[in-house]
Protein backbone atom coordinates (compact mmCIF):
# COMPACT_ATOMS: atom_id res chain seq x y z
CA UNK A 1 0.00 0.00 0.00
CA UNK A 2 1.25 3.44 -0.97
CA UNK A 3 -0.21 6.74 0.24
CA UNK A 4 -0.44 9.48 -2.39
CA UNK A 5 -1.35 13.11 -1.70
CA UNK A 6 -2.70 15.65 -4.16
CA UNK A 7 -0.65 18.13 -2.16
CA UNK A 8 -1.19 21.54 -3.78
CA UNK A 9 -4.37 22.27 -1.83
CA UNK A 10 -3.84 19.93 1.12
CA UNK A 11 -3.93 21.76 4.46
CA UNK A 12 -0.70 21.67 6.49
CA UNK A 13 -2.48 20.09 9.45
CA UNK A 14 -3.50 17.15 7.22
CA UNK A 15 0.04 16.78 5.87
CA UNK A 16 1.30 16.61 9.47
CA UNK A 17 -1.13 13.76 10.22
CA UNK A 18 0.06 11.98 7.07
CA UNK A 19 3.74 12.43 7.98
CA UNK A 20 3.09 10.84 11.38
CA UNK A 21 1.14 7.98 9.78
CA UNK A 22 3.96 7.25 7.32
CA UNK A 23 6.51 7.15 10.14
CA UNK A 24 4.23 4.97 12.31
CA UNK A 25 3.32 2.45 9.61
CA UNK A 26 6.44 2.51 7.44
CA UNK A 27 4.24 2.96 4.38
CA UNK A 28 5.56 5.11 1.53
CA UNK A 29 3.98 8.58 1.38
CA UNK A 30 4.28 10.58 -1.84
CA UNK A 31 3.18 14.19 -2.04
CA UNK A 32 2.63 15.40 -5.59
CA UNK A 33 2.54 19.14 -6.26
CA UNK A 34 3.42 21.76 -8.81
CA UNK A 35 5.20 23.96 -6.27
CA UNK A 36 7.87 23.27 -3.68
CA UNK A 37 6.89 22.63 -0.08
CA UNK A 38 8.56 21.50 3.09
CA UNK A 39 8.59 17.78 3.88
CA UNK A 40 10.38 16.17 6.82
CA UNK A 41 13.52 14.17 6.12
CA UNK A 42 12.30 10.59 6.20
CA UNK A 43 13.01 7.65 3.92
CA UNK A 44 9.26 6.96 3.60
CA UNK A 45 8.26 10.49 2.56
CA UNK A 46 8.86 12.00 -0.89
CA UNK A 47 7.80 15.12 -2.73
CA UNK A 48 7.38 14.93 -6.48
CA UNK A 49 7.21 18.23 -8.33
CA UNK A 50 5.26 18.18 -11.57
CA UNK A 51 5.16 20.97 -14.16
CA UNK A 52 2.63 23.72 -13.59
CA UNK A 53 -0.46 23.06 -15.60
CA UNK A 54 -4.05 22.01 -15.42
CA UNK A 55 -4.33 18.58 -13.72
CA UNK A 56 -0.59 17.82 -13.96
CA UNK A 57 -0.48 16.45 -10.40
CA UNK A 58 -3.73 14.54 -10.95
CA UNK A 59 -2.41 12.96 -14.15
CA UNK A 60 0.82 11.93 -12.41
CA UNK A 61 -1.05 10.30 -9.54
CA UNK A 62 -3.42 8.42 -11.87
CA UNK A 63 -0.44 7.16 -13.87
CA UNK A 64 1.45 5.91 -10.78
CA UNK A 65 -1.33 4.63 -8.49
CA UNK A 66 -1.77 0.90 -8.04
CA UNK A 67 -4.80 -1.10 -6.85
CA UNK A 68 -4.97 -0.92 -3.07
CA UNK A 69 -3.16 2.42 -2.80
CA UNK A 70 -4.74 5.30 -0.88
CA UNK A 71 -4.97 8.82 -2.27
CA UNK A 72 -5.80 11.99 -0.33
CA UNK A 73 -7.55 14.50 -2.59
CA UNK A 74 -10.43 16.95 -2.63
CA UNK A 75 -10.67 16.60 -6.42
CA UNK A 76 -13.80 14.58 -7.18
CA UNK A 77 -12.97 13.77 -10.84
CA UNK A 78 -9.54 12.55 -9.71
CA UNK A 79 -11.21 10.39 -7.05
CA UNK A 80 -13.44 8.87 -9.75
CA UNK A 81 -10.38 8.00 -11.87
CA UNK A 82 -8.68 6.44 -8.85
CA UNK A 83 -11.68 4.33 -7.92
CA UNK A 84 -11.74 3.03 -11.49
CA UNK A 85 -8.18 1.80 -10.88
CA UNK A 86 -9.24 0.06 -7.62
CA UNK A 87 -7.43 2.53 -5.39
CA UNK A 88 -9.03 4.17 -2.36
CA UNK A 89 -9.61 7.91 -2.09
CA UNK A 90 -10.36 10.16 0.86
CA UNK A 91 -10.77 13.92 1.09
CA UNK A 92 -9.12 16.17 3.66
CA UNK A 93 -12.27 16.25 5.80
CA UNK A 94 -12.22 12.47 6.19
CA UNK A 95 -14.94 11.57 3.69
CA UNK A 96 -14.14 8.41 1.78
CA UNK A 97 -15.06 8.31 -1.87
CA UNK A 98 -16.47 4.98 -3.00
CA UNK A 99 -17.94 3.51 -6.14
CA UNK A 100 -21.50 3.82 -4.85
CA UNK A 101 -21.26 7.54 -4.00
CA UNK A 102 -18.85 8.96 -6.58
CA UNK A 103 -21.49 9.42 -9.29
CA UNK A 104 -23.63 11.57 -6.95
CA UNK A 105 -20.55 13.57 -5.93
CA UNK A 106 -19.66 14.20 -9.58
CA UNK A 107 -23.24 15.25 -10.35
CA UNK A 108 -23.28 17.69 -7.42
CA UNK A 109 -19.89 19.10 -8.45
CA UNK A 110 -21.11 19.65 -12.01
CA UNK A 111 -24.31 21.26 -10.73
CA UNK A 112 -22.36 23.66 -8.49
CA UNK A 113 -20.02 24.50 -11.42
CA UNK A 114 -23.07 25.33 -13.53
CA UNK A 115 -24.45 27.59 -10.81
CA UNK A 116 -21.14 29.41 -10.42
CA UNK A 117 -20.71 29.87 -14.16
CA UNK A 118 -24.19 31.40 -14.37
CA UNK A 119 -23.15 34.03 -11.83
CA UNK A 120 -24.64 32.47 -8.72
CA UNK A 121 -22.59 33.01 -5.56
CA UNK A 122 -22.35 29.59 -3.88
CA UNK A 123 -20.24 30.64 -0.90
CA UNK A 124 -17.48 28.07 -1.25
CA UNK A 125 -16.49 25.40 1.26
CA UNK A 126 -16.87 25.91 5.00
CA UNK A 127 -13.78 26.69 7.07
CA UNK A 128 -11.62 23.73 8.03
CA UNK A 129 -12.33 22.80 11.66
CA UNK A 130 -10.88 20.74 14.49
CA UNK A 131 -13.70 18.27 13.89
CA UNK A 132 -12.63 17.94 10.22
CA UNK A 133 -9.08 17.22 11.38
CA UNK A 134 -10.31 14.53 13.77
CA UNK A 135 -12.60 12.99 11.12
CA UNK A 136 -9.67 12.81 8.72
CA UNK A 137 -7.37 11.19 11.31
CA UNK A 138 -10.02 8.60 12.21
CA UNK A 139 -10.81 7.75 8.57
CA UNK A 140 -7.12 7.56 7.70
CA UNK A 141 -6.43 5.16 10.57
CA UNK A 142 -9.34 2.95 9.55
CA UNK A 143 -8.29 2.84 5.88
CA UNK A 144 -4.63 2.19 6.70
CA UNK A 145 -5.60 -0.62 9.07
CA UNK A 146 -7.83 -2.18 6.39
CA UNK A 147 -5.15 -1.80 3.74
CA UNK A 148 -2.42 -3.30 5.88
CA UNK A 149 -4.64 -6.27 6.86
CA UNK A 150 -5.33 -6.91 3.16
CA UNK A 151 -1.61 -7.30 2.52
Amino acid sequence: MHIWVDADACPSVIKDILFKAARRTGLPLSLVANHSMSVPPDKHITLTLVPAGFDAADDYIVEKVQPGDLVVTNDIPLAADLLAKNASAINTRGDEYDKSSIRAALTMRDFMDTLRSSGEHTGGPKAFSQRDKQNFANSLDRLLTQGMRAK
